[in-house]
């Protein structure tokens, strides 16, 4: 379970089986596990090839073009602290050329909290050292080499890019300077305790290539007028979506072609499906068409050095809510830079003496500004806090600045995305108790020579005793799951009487080691919990961890039951499914549990946090439903690839997952025919006609007959239904009110001829052909020269297009055209297909789609069929890269937005831990890394109810003991009875999931034979189902009327009967 849509979107869960054959792919690429080149040696630099079955998810986050830049950049990363190992990871990750690690400091207590490849045993050694092992282990492509001498303005020129962690700000300023007039790009980035800083400069004239990473937009004309002014309308079936200062080309236009292929027009938007270009009163006539594009036009940005910035900043503000913070904590930084340079060291942990002394020389460095830095009024008290948490170094914070600065790394390397422009300053001060009497003393902060010192210094060691006795359910181990753990064992999470229980149920793949940073190379195939338990045990021995293959779902609820649940303290789900997320949602608000919920999308990211009794829960608001393609659109009248792509889908499941699974139900389910026969419409006819072609008419024998039958469809779908549909329509038909019927989204078709000389044809009959054995259970083969001669011999009936076929031509249509089912060719199916004991013999076996391998032809087919289909309707092809992640329905993903949003997750664990009760105190967080962007929002409250003068909750619940004090259980009665004399309620019905209990209108007959019958019985007998012995509770749902008669809201009934 990897990293999730941002909004609340389906998503094809991950654990999707594998189909085994005996042969594979022709074309496809070396897969070894492990992802070292040939050679041994990492190969990069312009002349690499990109390893896609690797970097796939991060691919469709950059591109290819960015990813070629960056693995042409030499990286510098100095301090290996608990920040420059998260940024140093992630660069690893993402496929720079080379890292070199450099640091002159050794290992010490301090760095134990958050720096995640040191270990106890690794005290005293060189930071960059001990680091540099672990760090390799993460990508072969990249190699990592370790520094320990001086940064010398020679051993700087070796690098294109240079971060700055752990530094001193005369370093900060000496390489500033350097790097501004070499060109080499500077990132600064530095933490302390619940305070971040980020700084770049990339030079005074850096191009950025795409500045938010959006694919470009595109749209139908529908007119274009000539004027000194040009108006393009588009087509009214969506918003163009383009703004004022949007770049734009053309294509397919008929009349003014002067446009089609122009060099990029600037626009003016005019409204929602208008905008104005050039000046067009010289251009030909429009007659119609057309299709306009936006162009991402590259932009040119300056950077200030490092000194001259220092004076006159420009601040990317994270939270609108703190306008005024980061010009405070620019001058608070300067004067922890002049503490340390006085004293040799930070000021200690909530030393009211230090801080101050930080406040005077905070007041002095203001004093000496004579640029915009200068504040009219220094905020004390926030000065202060920085003083008292200098000293802290926390895991969350340094993953949140780390994801930052290894992003504006990647935007150094390749001018993909807007870089932060220049100062970032970050806090979290929200963690620190909401208790309005919390006072933390310099003695409860003290170091104690223990891994959690860093934290320690910051929250105090109650904080760390808690955290120990914490035991939480970490749903998914994908890459937000990897990043969670990792920082759940920096925290001491569970590390003494808790336990973190975690789940998944897939195995490790190829791609996920791009980002799922606690599986190596070696670890492919093995199981993703397993595995990140494992892992993390190595970077904190004393976590307590359990891992699970488990789904989470109702099947599991004999698992994760109401004793399972109830032993929690929270929930932090690391889903990439929208059901599964709503399920694990609605136990955590049915056991009133915290919950931590969050998700990534490329460079998009957001975290929302569920309190019980505080905050709305995670299903209390939706996304608006997925657009889907209409089903005309599909079958008749693609115009884009998305179209092709959906049908080449359609095919694979149509062609080799439905009808095996239909044979194979129908020859081992004994109610299979009489399910059928129920069915609505034309659904028997379907399923059944279905069945008799995989059994009888299209059963192959050989691969011979798997060939025929390739060739024969091909000429079916891009042949003959193209000249049907062309004779029902033909090229100039023209509608009713006189236009042309192919005109606007409806693109005219042509048939295509086959030829064993066009490879994408033989690529088509190639898949076909293996996917249709591989279902019979038969031999394959990849040989393509055998396959021309089998071709060649292969004899295709003629097709003539048959008058009176009807074609719809809206889903309208289609929905009220009424099938007509042709009872006599029902029973003549019923009675000619195969016995299911005579048909048991048939090895039938039914393909699950699986994008990743590259071997099965699956994908092989998907290209093939869609690309076969764009020729159809001259829509331009697409790759087999773009094709997968339309496809696979893939969500584009990136180790940076992981780790920065985990690190938002983390902090607000930190809150729930201390058991902070104001909902002001909580976080909710969205960014998106690409603009740059960041908002934090306060969670919405949950909406309250009412009935009488009781307010109540999606939190509130009636609890109700089932067993009464004589050892008897309730009756229906008693239960009416109950909530009429307890509650003033009249219950007019009562249900319990699907199954009606009691209603008013019940015929008095029934209602009398449950009245006196205990609630359980009642239950299993309405459900027909058994309770569980797992069971201890059941949910009622309550209609009921007030003694107004009023009809009234009120919450849900928690029965106990154990």
């Amino acid at each position: 379970m990897s990293s999730s849509p941002l909004s609340k979107k389906r998503r094809v869960s991950g654990s999707e089986t594998k189909t085994g054959s005996h042969c594979s792919s022709s074309n496809s690429v070396r897969t070894e596990l492990s992802h070292t080149p040939a050679n041994g040696m990492a190969k990069n630099g312009n002349d690499a090839e990109i390893d896609e079955g690797l970097y796939s998810r991060q691919l469709y986050v950059l591109g290819h073009d960015a990813m070629k830049r960056m693995q042409s950049s030499n990286v510098l990363i100095s301090g290996l602290r608990g920040l420059g190992v998260e940024i140093a990871k992630n660069v690893i990750l993402g496929g720079v050329k080379s890292v070199t690690l450099h640091d002159q400091g050794v290992a010490e207590w301090n760095d134990l909290s958050s720096q995640f490849y040191l270990r106890e045993e690794d005290l005293g050694k060189n930071r960059a050292e001990v680091s540099q092992l672990r760090l390799a282990e993460l990508n072969s492509y990249v190699p990592v080499t370790s520094f320990t001498g001086a940064l010398t303005n020679e051993s700087l020129t070796k690098f294109q890019v240079v971060v700055l962690t752990n530094s001193s700000l005369d370093e900060q300023m000496r390489v500033g300077d350097f790097c501004h007039s070499n060109g080499i790009k500077l990132i600064v980035a530095d933490t302390r305790g619940l305070f971040g800083q980020l700084f770049c400069d990339f030079g005074e004239e850096m191009t950025v290539f795409d500045i938010n990473g959006e694919q470009p937009l595109s749209a139908m004309i529908s007119m274009i007028t000539k004027d000194s002014a040009g108006v393009v309308t588009c087509l009214d079936e969506a918003r163009h979506g383009f703004e004022s200062g949007d770049f734009v080309t053309f294509t397919e236009v008929q009349g003014m072609t002067e446009l089609n292929g122009c060099d990029p027009i600037e626009i003016k938007t005019l409204g929602p499906y208008t905008f104005s270009i050039c000046n067009t009163s010289s251009f030909s006539d429009y007659v119609r068409g057309g299709i306009v594009t936006q162009v991402k036009m590259p932009k040119t940005v300056a950077f200030k050095s490092l000194s001259s910035s220092m004076a006159e900043p420009e601040f990317m503000v994270t939270d609108f809510a703190k306008f005024d913070r980061p010009g405070q904590l620019h001058v608070g930084f300067q004067a922890l830079h002049a503490f340390e340079k006085k004293h040799s060291r930070l000021p200690k942990p909530w030393s009211q003496s230090d801080a101050d002394e930080l406040v005077t020389l905070a007041e002095e460095v203001n004093a000496a500004q004579s640029g915009s830095a200068k504040q009219e009024q220094l905020d004390q008290a926030i000065i202060k806090k920085l003083s008292c948490l200098a000293a802290g170094d926390l895991a969350p914070i340094n993953a949140f600045i780390g994801g930052l600065a290894a992003q504006e790394v990647m935007k150094a390397c390749t001018g993909k995305f807007m870089p932060i422009m220049q100062w970032l300053y970050f806090d979290a001060l929200e963690c620190l108790s909401d208790a309005e009497d919390a006072i933390l003393t310099e003695e409860e902060c003290a170091p104690r020579n223990c891994r959690y010192d860093g934290q320690i210094a910051v929250f105090g060691s109650k904080l760390q005793e808690l955290l120990a006795k914490q035991r939480y359910f970490l749903v998914g181990a994908g890459a937000i799951g990897c990043e969670l753990l990792k920082n759940f064992a920096m925290m001491g999470l569970a590390s003494g009487e808790g336990e973190v229980i975690v789940t998944d149920m897939d195995t490790i793949e190829k791609s996920n080691l791009n980002r799922q940073f606690l599986f190596r190379p070696w670890d492919v195939t093995k199981m993703k919990s397993e595995t990140a338990a494992a892992a993390v045990k190595q970077m904190n021995p004393s976590i307590r961890i359990t891992g699970h293959q488990n789904r989470v779902g109702p099947d599991t609820e004999k698992i994760y039951d109401d004793d399972f649940f109830e032993s929690l303290d929270g929930v932090t789900n690391a889903l990439d499914n929208v059901d599964a997320r709503m399920y694990m949602d609605r136990r955590c608000v049915y056991y009133c549990k915290p919950l931590l919920e969050s998700g990534t999308l490329g460079t998009k990211g957001n975290v929302q946090v569920v309190i019980p009794f505080l905050t709305e829960s995670y299903s209390s608001s939706q996304d608006p439903p997925e657009k889907s393609i209409p089903i005309c659109t599909l079958k008749n009248f693609p115009n884009a690839i998305e179209h092709t792509l959906q049908w080449a889908r359609d095919e694979f499941e149509g062609l080799f997952k439905q009808p095996a699974e239909n044979a194979l139900q129908y020859m081992t389910d004994p109610k299979f025919m009489e399910r059928t026969l129920k069915l609505p419409g034309a659904q028997p006819l379907e399923v059944l006609e279905a069945v008799y072609k995989s059994l009888v008419t299209d059963y192959p024998h050989s691969w011979e007959d798997c060939v025929v039958w390739a060739r024969n469809h091909w000429q079916c779908q891009y042949n003959n239904n193209i000249r049907q549909l062309l004779h029902n329509f033909p090229p100039d038909q023209l509608t009713s009110s006189g236009a042309p019927f192919w005109s606007g989204p409806k693109r005219c078709p042509h048939p295509l001829e086959f030829s064993t000389n066009n490879d994408l044809h033989m690529d088509y009959i190639m898949a076909a052909a293996n996917l249709l054995a591989q279902s019979y259970g038969l031999p394959c083969s990849t040989e393509r020269s055998d396959l021309t001669k089998l071709l060649q011999d292969v004899k295709v009936p003629e097709f003539t297009p048959k008058s009176g076929v009807k074609i719809h031509v809206s889903d309208q249509e289609l929905q009220s055209a009424n099938a007509s089912i042709d009872d006599s060719r029902l029973e003549e199916l019923k009675t000619r297909l195969p016995s299911a004991e005579a048909a048991s013999q048939f090895k039938l076996c039914p393909i699950e789609f699986e994008k990743d391998d590259e071997t099965n032809f699956h994908m092989d087919f998907i290209v093939a069929a869609s690309n076969l289909r764009a020729e159809n309707y001259d829509i331009p092809p697409a790759d087999r890269h773009k094709s997968k992640l339309i496809a696979g329905k893939i969500i584009p993903a990136i180790a940076t937005t992981t780790a920065a949003v985990v690190g938002l997750v983390c902090l607000e664990l930190l809150k729930i831990v201390q058991g902070h009760k104001k909902l002001k105190s909580y976080k909710n967080g969205f960014m998106n890394l690409a603009l740059p962007f960041f908002a934090f929002s306060e969670p919405i409250a949950a909406p309250k109810h009412k009935y009488y003068e009781i307010d109540w909750t999606l939190w509130d619940r009636f609890e109700v003991k089932g067993i009464q004090p004589n050892g008897e259980e309730m009756t229906l009665r008693q239960f009416l009875d109950y909530f009429k004399n307890e509650h003033k309620l009249e219950i007019t019905m009562l249900s319990q999931g699907v199954s009606m209990l009691y209603s008013f209108f019940m015929p008095a007959a029934k209602l009398k034979e449950r009245l006196d019958l205990p609630m359980t019985e009642i239950v299993t007998k309405v459900s027909k189902k058994k309770l569980g012995k797992h069971v201890k509770a059941l949910v009622f749902e309550l209609c009921c009327n007030d003694e107004t008669e009023e009809d009234v809201e009120v919450p849900y009934v928690r029965y106990t009967i154990r």
